[in-house]
């Protein structure tokens, strides 16, 4: 069975969305990521704009400006919505392994 689209998502597509909270071209992207990572995290710009249009096509972008070559977007509800709850659903890791650690540590 396929893999439903946008069910998780890579560290590069939540990066790319939670730049997208505040409207900013692709370019802003590519240096912003490194930037909120300290570097852990780069996005390439192949990668970038192809998930800008898949992002476009599913409702979670939209385009806010167009000069020449260079486009503007913001993220939308249907984008901000799947991006906190991947927020969540990495957070609930977070919080299993704290707990599942604190157990093995206190044995």
């Amino acid at each position: 069975m396929p893999r439903e689209k946008f069910k998780t998502l890579t560290e590069q597509m939540f990066y790319v969305l939670l730049c997208l909270c505040r409207e900013c071209y692709g370019m802003d992207i590519l240096s912003e990521v490194p930037k909120i990572t300290g570097g852990r995290v780069t996005v390439g710009s192949g990668t970038l704009y192809n998930l800008l249009e898949q992002f476009l096509d599913a409702g979670m972008i939209e385009e806010t400006k167009v000069e020449g070559r260079r486009r503007s977007y913001i993220i939308t509800p249907k984008g901000r919505a799947r991006l906190d709850e991947e927020y969540e659903r990495i957070a609930a890791q977070a919080a299993d392994y704290r707990s599942f650690v604190k157990k093995e540590g206190a044995e």
